[in-house]
């Protein structure tokens, strides 16, 4: 299959059926089409009727004429030489140029035939239908004043036109007919008939092209437009269209420059509220960090004594311990968010084996005894191993706490991607929930009634699978269960975003430039 080359591609992409462009040319088209068609059609008609009409009541009258001044001279029962004669006569007189036949009858049912061309023109040739109303004598009364008519008609014999009429003489005489060709007038007409289609083709290309500028003049505006209205949504909000004019266009452009106005002012109000929510996020949870740290030594001495005090204190010591540490976790989760946001956040990478660092993650928690470990020794892949482990820990944590053991942990390779799949054996999620499961703050806590993190686990896991360049994705298991499967690029160097969150380095090289 050959290519269509760049600038004809452009052409045709341009003029898709879908086009407007191509739209108004058709209908333009259209439009000239029937219009020219139309009076080529209505001009034709009424030159050939007055060319026909013309012609034909010039030979009639000649015809007419001679018949009273030639044949009706004859006398009765003429011969057949005296007939011959007259048609001779009346043929070469004739300014249309004619050939003439003379009947009569010498006697009763003995009829004689005068021809001024045997040639070109016989009784034969004359129609039967002419001959019967040639010969048919009709009643005397108005608005027929006289027995006998002049009738014609046009016949075309081997394709060629002509005009044959006939007529009786009255009072006594012979019957004349004649033959007159029309070949000429055919010529005539359609030499008539190819001027007026040349002038209905240069109609439809004056058409097409009057389009093509009308489109042009009245699409380069919504092109304009439309190209406006795409950088706004790449996020130029800047971009603004020059107005001229006092037409529809023009009120466009200027409600299009108002809107983008005022999208640019309420982004900017958004951003400028979003910035100040995330500095005070950023600032509140770092200043809760130094109370945190002094409160959470005192929490963590009263928990060692916490067997000596009053068995009606012990309890509200352990609760606050253990709120405390959730509070604090909820800062940590935090202040990592706020990294995310504010676009700070950084991969420190390193070649990992991901079975090792899987094991690590689930020993340094103690959930050894209640997560089943299936992964292939000797998966290295190069990635930011804190991050990782933050995700693990995520995503197997929320396994045990809302769905509980065993929790089924499996590693491998699949298309030179890293998929890691953590299943549990719960109840699974409900189909309302599945979509907004790495929300942030989102607890179903109908369904977990068990549910103490803080709403931000899976989102940060999501957000560190972001920055690999990975992905995680949240379902049910047909034997129950929930199951979330974690896919990373094995080499992260190439497809992190890097845009979104930061600088890619090596370990070694924050290391050396710490």
């Amino acid at each position: 299959m050959t290519k269509v080359p760049g600038p004809r591609r452009g052409l045709l992409a341009g003029l898709r059926w879908t086009s407007l462009r191509l739209r108004l040319i058709i209908v333009f088209a259209l439009v000239a089409l029937t219009a020219a068609v139309s009076a080529s059609g209505i001009a034709y008609w009424l030159n050939r009727e007055a060319v026909l009409t013309r012609t034909q009541d010039a030979a009639l009258n000649d015809f007419r004429q001679e018949m009273q001044n030639r044949a009706a001279t004859l006398p009765l029962q003429p011969t057949q030489s005296e007939l011959e004669t007259t048609a001779t006569q009346m043929a070469t007189s004739s300014s249309p140029g004619y050939s003439v036949v003379l009947v009569d009858e010498r006697a009763a049912g003995k009829p004689i035939v005068g021809n001024s061309d045997m040639d070109s023109f016989t009784l034969d040739q004359v129609p039967d239908e002419l001959q019967e109303a040639v010969n048919h004598k009709q009643k005397v009364a108005e608005p027929h004043d006289v027995p006998y008519h002049l009738y014609w008609l046009r016949i075309t014999p081997n394709s060629k036109p002509f005009l044959v009429a006939g007529t009786k003489v009255i009072g006594g005489g012979p019957t004349g007919y004649m033959l007159t060709s029309l070949e000429q007038e055919r010529e005539d007409l359609n030499s008539l008939a190819w001027s007026l289609a040349i002038a209905t083709g240069l109609a439809l290309l004056g058409s097409a092209l009057l389009a093509q500028a009308a489109a042009t003049t009245v699409l380069k505006p919504v092109q304009r437009l439309g190209d406006a209205a795409r950088r706004l949504g790449e996020g130029k909000l800047e971009t603004r269209l020059r107005v001229s004019g006092t037409d529809e266009l023009a009120d466009l452009s200027r409600t299009f420059n108002r809107t983008a106005e005022s999208l640019e002012k309420k982004v900017a109000d958004m951003s400028a509220r979003e910035e100040s929510s995330r500095r005070f996020v950023a600032d509140m949870s770092h200043e809760l960090r130094t109370p945190l740290t002094a409160i959470t030594a005192v929490a963590e001495i009263l928990e060692d004594e916490a067997d000596s005090f009053d068995p009606m204190i012990a309890p509200a010591v352990h609760l606050v311990v253990s709120e405390t540490r959730r509070l604090n976790d909820l800062v940590e989760n935090l202040m990592e968010v706020t990294r995310f946001d504010a676009g700070t956040a950084r991969l420190v990478l390193d070649d990992v084996d991901v079975a090792d660092q899987v094991t690590a993650c689930i020993d340094a928690r103690a959930w050894l005894d209640a997560v089943d470990l299936d992964a292939e020794r000797g998966i290295i892949a190069l990635l930011d191993p804190r991050r990782l482990d933050v995700i693990l820990a995520n995503l197997i944590g929320n396994a045990l706490k809302h769905g509980g053991s065993p929790v089924r942990v499996s590693v491998r390779v699949v298309d030179h991607e890293l998929t890691i799949e953590v299943q549990d054996h719960g109840p699974g999620i409900p189909e309302d929930v599945l979509p907004h499961v790495f929300d942030r703050f989102y607890k179903a806590s109908a369904s977990r009634p068990r549910s103490e993190g803080s709403g931000l686990g899976l989102s940060i896991a999501m957000e560190n699978a972001h920055i690999h360049g990975g992905d995680i994705t949240a379902a049910n298991a047909p034997d129950g269960g929930a199951v979330f499967v974690l896919r990373l690029p094995l080499d992260v160097s190439g497809t992190a975003d890097e845009e979104s969150y930061g600088d890619v380095e090596r370990e070694g090289e924050a290391c050396e430039d710490k």
